[in-house]
Protein backbone atom coordinates (compact mmCIF):
# COMPACT_ATOMS: atom_id res chain seq x y z
CA UNK A 1 0.00 0.00 0.00
CA UNK A 2 1.34 3.64 -0.82
CA UNK A 3 0.51 6.27 1.18
CA UNK A 4 1.02 10.09 0.52
CA UNK A 5 0.42 12.90 2.76
CA UNK A 6 -1.51 16.04 1.48
CA UNK A 7 -2.15 19.36 3.44
CA UNK A 8 -5.06 21.74 2.65
CA UNK A 9 -5.14 25.22 2.64
CA UNK A 10 -6.77 25.08 6.10
CA UNK A 11 -3.81 23.26 7.90
CA UNK A 12 -5.35 19.74 7.49
CA UNK A 13 -3.54 16.83 6.72
CA UNK A 14 -4.98 14.08 4.56
CA UNK A 15 -2.95 10.23 4.72
CA UNK A 16 -4.13 9.31 0.96
CA UNK A 17 -3.82 5.80 -0.05
CA UNK A 18 -2.75 5.68 -3.53
CA UNK A 19 -4.52 3.91 -6.51
CA UNK A 20 -2.65 3.82 -9.45
CA UNK A 21 -2.98 1.09 -11.17
CA UNK A 22 -5.88 -0.48 -13.08
CA UNK A 23 -7.01 -3.26 -10.51
CA UNK A 24 -6.38 -0.93 -7.36
CA UNK A 25 -8.25 1.95 -8.78
CA UNK A 26 -10.80 -0.65 -10.68
CA UNK A 27 -11.22 -1.99 -6.73
CA UNK A 28 -12.06 1.02 -5.17
CA UNK A 29 -13.38 1.32 -1.85
CA UNK A 30 -15.92 -1.71 -2.50
CA UNK A 31 -16.66 -3.82 0.21
CA UNK A 32 -14.29 -2.13 2.45
CA UNK A 33 -14.71 -0.54 5.60
CA UNK A 34 -15.84 2.97 6.49
CA UNK A 35 -12.64 5.53 6.41
CA UNK A 36 -11.74 7.03 9.33
CA UNK A 37 -11.20 11.06 9.56
CA UNK A 38 -8.79 12.65 7.58
CA UNK A 39 -7.65 9.78 5.12
CA UNK A 40 -8.91 8.61 2.20
CA UNK A 41 -8.27 6.63 -1.28
CA UNK A 42 -6.60 9.38 -4.23
CA UNK A 43 -7.55 7.38 -7.38
CA UNK A 44 -5.25 8.76 -10.82
CA UNK A 45 -5.80 8.54 -13.16
CA UNK A 46 -9.02 8.71 -12.59
CA UNK A 47 -12.55 11.01 -14.42
CA UNK A 48 -15.15 9.03 -12.71
CA UNK A 49 -16.49 7.15 -9.95
CA UNK A 50 -19.55 4.49 -9.38
CA UNK A 51 -20.82 3.30 -5.99
CA UNK A 52 -21.37 -0.51 -6.31
CA UNK A 53 -20.94 -2.92 -3.88
CA UNK A 54 -19.49 0.47 -1.78
CA UNK A 55 -20.53 -0.38 1.99
CA UNK A 56 -21.26 3.82 2.60
CA UNK A 57 -21.73 7.03 1.07
CA UNK A 58 -18.54 9.06 0.26
CA UNK A 59 -17.41 12.26 -0.84
CA UNK A 60 -15.40 12.41 -3.78
CA UNK A 61 -12.87 15.29 -4.66
CA UNK A 62 -11.49 15.52 -8.12
CA UNK A 63 -8.51 17.31 -8.67
CA UNK A 64 -5.71 18.07 -11.44
CA UNK A 65 -1.87 19.25 -10.53
CA UNK A 66 1.74 19.41 -11.37
CA UNK A 67 4.83 17.32 -11.00
CA UNK A 68 5.72 19.73 -7.98
CA UNK A 69 2.76 17.57 -6.11
CA UNK A 70 0.37 20.23 -5.52
CA UNK A 71 -3.31 19.30 -6.43
CA UNK A 72 -6.19 21.91 -7.44
CA UNK A 73 -9.38 21.06 -6.55
CA UNK A 74 -11.99 21.04 -9.99
CA UNK A 75 -15.07 19.80 -7.94
CA UNK A 76 -16.61 18.89 -4.88
CA UNK A 77 -19.46 16.12 -4.87
CA UNK A 78 -21.18 15.16 -1.55
CA UNK A 79 -22.84 12.18 0.45
CA UNK A 80 -22.34 9.89 -3.05
CA UNK A 81 -24.64 7.36 -1.36
CA UNK A 82 -24.14 3.37 -1.69
CA UNK A 83 -25.15 0.98 -4.91
CA UNK A 84 -26.81 4.61 -6.34
CA UNK A 85 -24.15 6.92 -6.87
CA UNK A 86 -22.18 7.64 -9.79
CA UNK A 87 -20.04 11.17 -11.03
CA UNK A 88 -17.76 12.35 -12.80
CA UNK A 89 -15.85 15.25 -13.95
CA UNK A 90 -14.26 15.38 -17.47
CA UNK A 91 -11.39 17.99 -16.26
CA UNK A 92 -10.26 15.94 -13.44
CA UNK A 93 -6.78 13.89 -13.38
CA UNK A 94 -7.92 12.25 -10.38
CA UNK A 95 -10.53 11.97 -7.33
CA UNK A 96 -10.07 11.90 -3.82
CA UNK A 97 -12.45 9.98 -1.80
CA UNK A 98 -13.44 10.63 1.14
CA UNK A 99 -15.91 9.24 4.33
CA UNK A 100 -19.33 10.82 3.73
CA UNK A 101 -19.25 14.59 5.48
CA UNK A 102 -15.18 14.94 5.34
CA UNK A 103 -14.97 17.49 2.41
CA UNK A 104 -17.18 19.97 4.52
CA UNK A 105 -15.74 19.51 7.92
CA UNK A 106 -12.23 20.12 6.31
CA UNK A 107 -13.62 23.14 4.29
CA UNK A 108 -12.77 21.91 0.88
CA UNK A 109 -14.28 23.94 -1.91
CA UNK A 110 -13.35 24.28 -5.91
CA UNK A 111 -10.11 26.50 -6.67
CA UNK A 112 -8.25 25.09 -3.38
CA UNK A 113 -5.12 23.83 -3.66
CA UNK A 114 -3.55 20.48 -1.69
CA UNK A 115 0.08 20.25 -1.31
CA UNK A 116 2.23 17.02 -1.20
CA UNK A 117 3.97 17.13 2.51
CA UNK A 118 7.42 15.68 2.89
CA UNK A 119 8.43 13.29 5.42
CA UNK A 120 9.76 15.04 9.12
CA UNK A 121 13.53 15.44 9.09
CA UNK A 122 14.93 12.46 9.68
CA UNK A 123 12.46 10.21 8.31
CA UNK A 124 12.50 7.98 5.68
CA UNK A 125 9.34 8.04 2.60
CA UNK A 126 7.89 4.78 2.92
CA UNK A 127 9.19 2.96 -0.10
CA UNK A 128 6.87 3.03 -3.24
CA UNK A 129 5.62 6.02 -1.25
CA UNK A 130 6.75 8.38 -4.63
CA UNK A 131 4.66 11.34 -6.28
CA UNK A 132 2.08 10.26 -8.52
CA UNK A 133 1.90 12.43 -10.98
CA UNK A 134 -1.27 14.31 -11.71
Amino acid sequence: MQLQKYETEQGEVLTLELATTFFTRFRGLMLRPKLPPNTGLYLAPCTSIHMMFMRFAIDAVYVTGGNDGTLIIQKVVTNLRPWLGLSMCPKAHGVIELAAGEAGRLGLTVGQLMVLTPPPLGEVAPKGSERVTP
